[in-house]
């Protein structure tokens, strides 16, 4: 798995297991925070909400979720999504990514 710096800025992200074919990570987004439209060829993105609220958005199908603490969602590859802080405080979730190689690809 190369690694991949990523086009946007967020208040963190902590690597908890990185593999070839699977990634943990634990993000902190601050209030107004997004990471942009993109998308997955191979892996899947499973979230996992630790503190405030998740807003996860997709396009085919045409979708917002807003997540809050114990939630989960999962994002299957080649879908389009956008994630954002969706509410007033920090937003701390779990992405477990995988099975497949890790990409990240804009979806303007």
């Amino acid at each position: 798995m190369a690694f991949i710096t990523a086009p946007y800025k967020i208040k963190n992200v902590e690597t908890v297991v990185k593999g070839t074919d699977v990634q943990v990570r634990v993000f902190t987004l601050a209030p107004g925070e997004t990471i942009p439209w993109h998308f997955h060829r191979d892996s899947t993105d499973y979230y996992f909400v630790l503190e405030g609220f998740l807003s996860i958005s997709t396009r085919e199908p045409v979708l917002t979720r807003k997540l809050s603490i114990g939630q989960r969602h999962k994002i299957t590859p080649g879908t389009a999504h956008l994630i954002a802080n969706g509410g007033e405080e920090d937003c701390r979730f779990v992405l477990v990514q995988g099975v497949g190689a890790y990409d990240w690809n804009a979806a303007e």
